[in-house]
């Protein structure tokens, strides 16, 4: 296995650690925005977004009753969207890259 690949899954295992297990132990108080807007008083104007009622919304996955279990299987689905999204970005950046240039023929580089 390459150094890259090494350094990559590392981090992928790593990511899922701290998504899986890490969030067990996050804060239940309210973050940054919403303790602001408790202190100012204007918490009581907020709007749900447009994906208020998605699966993992509100860092919980629907129908999952334990919360650690819910906030766990959000944030490993969380990491597994991410890197399936980054990595198929890099495909296809990767092969319009290697494709051949339309101002150079074929088999002269």
């Amino acid at each position: 296995m390459t150094r890259t690949r090494t350094v990559v899954l590392i981090g992928v295992v790593v990511a899922l650690l701290i998504a899986g297990v890490g969030s067990f132990y996050a804060s239940s108080s309210p973050d940054g925005l919403e303790a602001t807007a408790t202190e100012q008083g204007f918490d009581g104007t907020a709007r749900d977004s447009a994906t208020a009622d998605s699966p993992l919304a509100d860092y919980g996955t629907a129908g999952v009753d334990d919360a650690r279990l819910s906030g766990g299987l959000a944030g490993v689905v969380g990491v597994l969207l991410v890197l399936a999204l980054a990595g198929g970005l890099t495909l296809v950046l990767r092969r319009r890259a290697a494709a051949p240039s339309p101002d150079v023929p074929a088999g002269r580089d």
